[in-house]
Parts: C-alpha cells; structure tokens; sequence
C-alpha cells in the first residue's frame, strides 16, 4: 500500500516570490506613504501588463469579479446574456447583479467551452451580448462566436479568469471581443494575492472604467455617476510585478508537470482528459480529468473521497452547476452536456512548486484506487 502524503498535498498553491524580494520592494510603499489609488506601482505594473499580454488598453481591478461587473456596466447591456453554466458562480452573479438575465447554453465534450452551435437558438430580441469563458485556459471557438455577434449585433465579454498568457495562433488571448477578464487571484497561474484585470479594445473605456473602480468620482468636485470601489493597492501591485518576473518560468514547470499527468494516464480507459492543440500557446494552469465509470466502475465522488484518505485534496470543479445552484434554480435550462461533465470532472493538484515525484505519487494513487 502506497503511504498517504505527510503533509496535505492541496489542487494548488499560491505561487510567491522571494520573500526578501517582497520586503525590498515594499520599502517603495512606506517611502512614497502612497498605498492605493492609483500609485506609483500600480501604474508601473499596469505597464508591465500591458507589454506581457500584448494588449493596447489594459485597466486594474482589486479582483476579477469586480473587473467583470465593470465591463458589463460599461457597455449598458439590457435584458439577456448568454452564457455557460460550466464556470465559477461569478460569471453569472455579475450578470444578474446588473439587473440583467443569464441565458445558458450547453457546452462541448471536447473541450468544456461554450457550444458555439448551440448559441444562435438562444438569442432573440432581448439578447444584448454573450459572455463566454475560455474554462481551463482553453480557448473558446473565438471566429464563431465572433461572426455570430458581428449578426445579430451583440457586444462580446470574454471570462478569461483561467487564460492568464494564452495565446490563439500567436494573438494574445485578451484581443478577442469586446472586453476580456483576467483574474488574479491567490488559486491562479498569476497571482497579485488578489486582483483582476480587463483588455479591451475601445481605448475611450479607459475613462469609464477609471469611474466605475472609484466611486463614480470624475474629479474632486464632480460624481459623476454611481459605481463601486474596485481599485488595485499597491500592495497588490507588487506582488504582480515580482510574479510577473516569474510567470514564464512557473508556466514551464507546470508543463512538465502535465505531461507526466499525462503520460501516466494516456492508458488507462475511463480517464480522460484534454491534449492541448498546438495552435495555442497555453498556461498549463488546471489538470482536470474526466471519470467514465462506465469503463472504471467508480464515480468521480468515490475517488475524490479516497484521495482525501492520502491527503490528497482535489476539486470537483466546477461541480456544482450554476444552474443546479439554489441561487439559479428558478432559471430553465437544457444542457445536458455540462451536467454530464460536472458529474464527472475532477481537478487534479498542479502548481509551479509541486515536484515530479508528487506527482507521479498522486498517479500511482490513484492507480491503486482503480484496482
């Protein structure tokens, strides 16, 4: 019998800088008093993104969920959105909390995205935009999408909460559509222990965004509408500027990682999980693995229980649908593809500082389970 991890092995840790390295930069805040509102760091690392993620029009956010209700506040959508019901319950809240109604649409087998085929029956005279999440870092069908918006009208926010430094055919990920998310929370390939970010192309949302993260507040004199505080600290910033240093490199490792996921599970019928195409340039943040009991004879709970017996915590994520929520039950919907994967999708452990050997352990594990 394999002997359980000594230590809780958790699905991720925060990836954090030289601790000596924080405290260094830091230093700037006490020597400037300046901790939020657009300081020093912020801007230098607003300018640090903009450069990494190739986009012309970049705005920060004190988290990602903030970041989203912004953009959909700035482009004044009305009644419906469409979206997926396969993502974290806050692509849905900042619809709903907009005064606006999610519509969800099934999503695809292949990849877990938005089913771009089934988006069309869904629109009608209500329609106002539709709001995809590229789920894993994996792109969506970003062409259909797009041509579908260009006919009926309708504006596009991409969720790209799991796509931090993806890329689609050499274009960075946040140049698609209207606006792009990004967080950057704790539990992300990036991190700024909190935070989010939005690209965009209209460079005349920059002054609506800078309102809407500041109270509505235009000048010392002027309100000049009703908004939130959503703005970025400095301490925020540093963090993202010293893991910025880092990010190319953590994404390598956590490449290596997942092709000995891989390669430890490419045999083993009733295990699936998704190659990456070569068209994209990927961040290799999530291992999800898809349990076919019909071919294994275990559920997904069944393991996700057993794994917890060596220490070993993963997610069922995202399990459970946002339509299968209380908060969304009143909400008719047919997606009979994302309830089959909720039901059966499992995140594995990955992160920039877990070893091979952690991870071979975690396969021989759960090997061991299946017999």
């Amino acid at each position: 019998m394999i002997e359980k991890f000594e230590k809780p092995l958790l699905v991720t840790e925060p990836s954090l800088p030289e601790y000596e390295l924080y405290i260094k930069i830091i230093k700037r805040i006490w020597d400037k008093k300046w901790i939020t509102n657009n300081g020093p760091l912020h801007i230098e690392f607003e300018e640090l993104l903009k450069n990494y993620l190739k986009s012309d029009n970049i705005t920060l956010f004190t988290n990602g969920h903030l970041a989203l209700d912004s953009a959909i506040r700035s482009l004044k959508l009305t009644g419906e959105v469409i979206t997926t019901p396969f993502t974290f319950v806050s692509t849905a809240h900042a619809i709903s909390m907009n005064g606006l109604t999610p519509v969800f649409c099934d999503i695809k087998m292949i990849d877990y995205n938005i089913d771009e085929d089934s988006i069309e029956p869904l629109i009608n005279e209500k329609t106002s935009a539709i709001l995809p999440v590229h789920v894993y870092g994996r792109p969506c069908n970003i062409s259909k999408i797009q041509r579908l918006a260009d006919k009926y009208n309708l504006k596009v926010i991409y969720d790209a909460a799991h796509a931090f430094g993806v890329e689609l055919d050499g274009t960075s990920i946040g140049d698609f559509g209207d606006i792009s998310m990004f967080s950057f929370h704790a539990t992300k390939i990036f991190n700024t222990i909190e935070g989010g970010a939005l690209t965009y192309k209209d460079n005349f949302l920059k002054d609506t965004f800078n309102l809407l993260k500041n109270f509505g507040i235009k000048n010392e004199d002027e309100v000049s509408i009703i908004a939130l505080n959503a703005k970025m600290s400095e301490f925020q910033a540093c963090m993202g500027i010293l893991n910025l240093n880092d990010i190319d490199n953590n994404i390598k490792k956590c490449k290596i990682l997942t092709e000995l996921y891989f390669s430890n599970f490419s045999e083993i019928p009733g295990i699936i999980f998704n190659q990456i195409p070569i068209n994209i340039k990927y961040n290799y943040a999530y291992m999800p693995i898809m349990i076919d009991e019909t071919k294994i004879c275990i559920k997904r709970d069944e393991i996700f229980e057993r794994l917890k017996e060596y220490n070993i915590f993963t997610r069922k994520y995202f399990y459970p649908l946002v339509t299968n929520t209380f908060a969304y039950s009143h909400i008719n919907s047919n997606t009979p593809n994302a309830t089959y994967v909720s039901n059966r999708i499992l995140c594995l452990p990955i992160f920039s500082d877990m070893t091979l050997h952690q991870v071979q352990k975690v396969c021989d594990i759960i090997k061991e389970i299946l017999k």
